[in-house]
């Protein structure tokens, strides 16, 4: 899952050498937490959170697709 976070944000950013994501588990819940470059912030979230819903949206069915639990979190 990891993995697949960081490539959907580094095709999304100008910096792609900025992005890292951090991976915390909580029971069964696996949570990610993205960060990118400043500047890159607002090309990640989208107007009005669109992009930022639609990366969740995907990994969420990413992860339903191996039987796991995943939420993202956008720092």
């Amino acid at each position: 899952m990891k993995e697949l976070l960081i490539t959907i944000a580094q095709g999304l950013v100008n910096n792609p050498a900025a992005v890292t994501v951090e991976e915390e588990q909580s029971g069964n819940q696996t949570v990610l937490h993205l960060h990118v470059a400043p500047d890159d912030m607002g090309k990640v979230i989208g107007k009005q959170g669109k992009i930022a819903k639609a990366i969740r949206t995907v990994m969420r069915s990413a992860a339903g697709r191996v039987n796991q639990s995943v939420s993202v979190e956008i720092d």
